[in-house]
């Protein structure tokens, strides 16, 4: 008597991955104290400074990426030591070659940041972290949109300085006023848009202007990667209008809370 031998079974193949899916990429986290080596005013709200010393193994792969920096609060600890607050801060540029780093401050309330970089002078050190990890979004999509208050603009000029040439983008970035535009935006070899909303005295994160600016523009047609970073219910709302006015695709949407009205060190990412 014969037997047959039971069918053989198969796992289901895995359905590819999509190329224009971000990633994570985990780092390890490691304490530095930098030196300043130079401190420049970009615009009339904004302060660049870059750092430079301890910077072996420093890796940042996202445009978005954060690093914490730590500030004195005004007090001392039990042991007479100041005490240090720590805020997120995007890393603007990080030269290898020249060993520097670049932190671009927007001045706002006064916070212990603001405070700080109104300060700052060449010889003078600061003590960052990480970062964590890299949030990569690829390159590879039809065109890019860009939108952020001050928050978020040095984010959006590093994916302007380091997408490819050519690359069609376009970007919302919400400032006071015209002295608070950044000229630097214009060298991007990308084929970049700029629409510039002025909320013209009214308080951050209390204007509509990024939303009423995001309303009359005629965007291009194709797939898009959409990225917001402002105050966090602004954001929230930005990406409700995204999906539902503009046919941005949840998944290729990424709306970030950079602070929050009335809250203090907030960082939120709004998803499906």
């Amino acid at each position: 008597m014969s037997t047959s031998a039971p069918a053989a079974t198969h796992a289901a193949a895995a359905p590819p991955a999509d190329p224009r899916s971000p990633q994570r990429v985990r780092h390890e986290p490691r304490r530095r104290t930098l030196t300043i080596k130079e401190v420049e005013k970009i615009a009339a709200h904004m302060i660049r400074v870059t750092l430079t010393g301890d910077l072996e193994g420093f890796k940042s792969l996202g445009f978005d990426d954060h690093i914490k920096l730590f500030f004195p609060d005004g007090t001392t600890n039990a042991e007479g030591a100041p005490t240090m607050l720590g805020r997120d801060f995007t890393p603007r540029r990080y030269d290898p070659a020249g060993n520097t780093l670049a932190i671009d401050f927007a001045i706002h309330d006064a916070g212990p940041a603001t405070r700080w970089a109104e300060q700052a002078q060449p010889g003078q050190t600061l003590s960052i972290g990480g970062p964590r990890g890299s949030f990569i979004i690829p390159t590879t999509y039809d065109w890019h949109l860009l939108i952020a208050d001050e928050t978020g603009l040095p984010a959006i000029g590093r994916r302007l300085a380091e997408l490819p040439a050519r690359t069609r983008v376009v970007v919302v970035g919400e400032v006071d006023g015209a002295a608070d535009e950044l000229e630097e935006w214009l060298e991007t070899e990308t084929n970049a848009t700029i629409t510039w909303a002025h909320r013209n005295g009214a308080a951050a994160g209390e204007s509509d202007v990024l939303a009423k600016t995001l309303s009359t523009l005629q965007l291009p047609a194709g797939a898009y990667y959409a990225w917001v970073a402002c105050e966090s219910l602004t954001a929230k709302a930005l990406r409700r209008q995204l999906i539902a006015d503009h046919g941005a695709n949840p998944k290729w949407t990424r709306a970030a809370g950079y602070w929050r009205r009335g809250v203090v060190a907030v960082h939120e990412v709004h998803d499906e």
